[in-house]
């Protein structure tokens, strides 16, 4: 039986508090719930996954805005260009080492595991023949596509990288112009407290959108992938979690991040994005907690997008296993079916290909399986021959991989922000400290955000 209590010296009832599920806890329920439809009516996973969809494209709808007006009110508010480039050269050099890292720990697990050497390279190739019409980008057309010839264009396709480029100089341009920009960055702030709002309200249906996604993969795929290939599945993630553990929690306590309270930050959108394997479905939400948590408008808004680009962790360290693991494999596949010819990737050859993998993974797309693009082409010039037949074969079980390896993406990109603002002093300790409290309602309300002040409200 419930207790209550009765204040002698007035007539209210004080009952006891209410337990109300997070949303967190509701994205929890709706995977549970998704892997049993999956299991036991296997028909209802395609019929539901258009909710999946739905998810996505509201997520979606959301970035474009929310970044630029999120750079827009950084650049231009903070009134100093000085900042700006100096917390970009920070955040591109942590961005490099992280990735390089990144790429080595890969180089060095699939190394060590060899799960290709046992694997022969046969098959259908016609699920990736769309892959193999899209070519991924040289570092000059990298760099000529971060500057866009129409924002509506790139604002329509959700290309972040040319939202950032785009919304910086027009808070350059903003801030030139004094008292005059001063309308338009009074609205950007309006638009960013409004898509936040927006934000919170589409969230409400992420527990539905995760359940979905997951109802569909396991109707397609069941506990049977596991047993396919399950060698390079198990290598991929002792290597993130041993990138995790040597080089995302050292940076975090090197740079005095609260580890406890960023957990409890990014356990939300790691999940949303280890779910959908998107990770754009989780910028949203990843930005407005690394604010909440005491990162600057102006470094989530800035160094998150761009992190989307330039600082997947996950994408290039599985790029790094996926590329080797099929160089074994073909290796493998001449030795069984025809002898007399040979095919060997030295250690050196090896460090060739990641220099490569290196520099055209910068600028992949933050979507599921785009990924494979950049690995198609990287195949197709250091092991000719089999670059499309060893898509194929990892193809099959890259949805487990994906999982893994966008939600590393997420997770790293949020740590990032924290990185660069205690570089550039600026992470708030404070609201750090109150993260997830009910003081953290009333600090934002005294702040003027009372779009993360509700976020608080409904809890984490």
């Amino acid at each position: 039986m419930a207790n209550f209590s009765v204040d002698s010296t007035s007539t209210d009832i004080k009952l006891p508090k209410r337990w109300r599920p997070s949303l967190t806890t509701w994205i929890m329920i709706g995977l549970v719930v998704g892997v049993v439809i999956g299991w036991a009516k296997p028909a209802w996973g395609d019929r539901v996954y258009f909710l999946r969809d739905i998810f996505l494209n509201l997520i979606k709808s959301i970035i474009a805005p929310l970044v630029f007006s999120t750079i827009v009110v950084g650049v231009a508010g903070g009134g100093d260009l000085k900042k700006v480039g100096r917390m970009g050269a920070k955040a591109l050099v942590y961005f490099e080492i992280v990735t390089t890292i990144a790429l080595f720990i890969g180089l060095g697990v699939v190394n060590l595991t060899r799960p290709g050497v046992s694997v022969v390279l046969s098959g259908d190739t016609s699920v990736v023949k769309s892959i193999q019409q899209t070519h991924a980008s040289g570092f000059v057309d990298t760099i000529v596509h971060i500057f866009p010839a129409s924002i509506v264009s790139a604002m329509a396709s959700g290309d972040v990288l040319q939202i950032v480029a785009y919304s910086v100089i027009f808070a350059m341009a903003v801030m030139a112009m004094g008292k005059k920009g001063e309308p338009v960055l009074v609205f950007c702030e309006s638009l960013s407290q409004i898509m936040f709002k927006f934000t919170s309200y589409v969230m409400l249906m992420a527990p539905i959108g995760v359940g979905a996604a997951m109802a569909h993969t396991v109707a397609h795929e069941g506990l049977d992938i596991l047993k396919n290939l399950g060698m390079l599945i198990g290598s991929l993630y002792i290597a993130l979690i041993i990138f995790t553990l040597l080089v995302l929690w050292p940076s975090a306590i090197l740079f005095r991040i609260p580890i406890k309270q960023f957990l409890k930050a990014v356990k939300e959108p790691f999940t949303i994005a280890f779910v959908t394997t998107s990770s754009e479905s989780a910028l949203p939400k990843a930005m407005e907690v690394m604010e909440r948590m005491g990162v600057p408008k102006r470094i989530v808004g800035f160094v998150m997008p761009t992190g989307y680009s330039f600082n997947l962790v996950g994408t290039t360290l599985y790029l790094a296993m996926a590329s080797v693991f099929v160089a074994q494999a073909a290796e493998h596949t001449l030795s069984v079916t025809d002898p007399t010819r040979s095919f060997h990737m030295s250690f050196g050859q090896q460090i060739v290909m990641m220099i490569t993998l290196m520099i055209t993974s910068k600028g992949v797309a933050a979507v599921p399986r785009a990924s494979l693009v950049i690995l198609l082409a990287t195949l197709e010039q250091f092991v000719p021959g089999f670059g499309l037949i060893g898509v194929a074969v990892i193809f099959g079980v890259d949805e487990l991989m994906d999982m893994a390896r966008t939600a590393i993406n997420v997770l790293g990109n949020c740590l990032a922000t924290a990185v660069v603002a205690r570089w550039e002093g600026e992470f708030d300790d404070e609201r750090a400290r109150v993260f997830g409290t009910p003081d953290e309602i009333a600090l934002e309300e005294a702040l003027g955000e009372p779009a993360l002040a509700e976020a608080a409200a409904q809890g984490d």
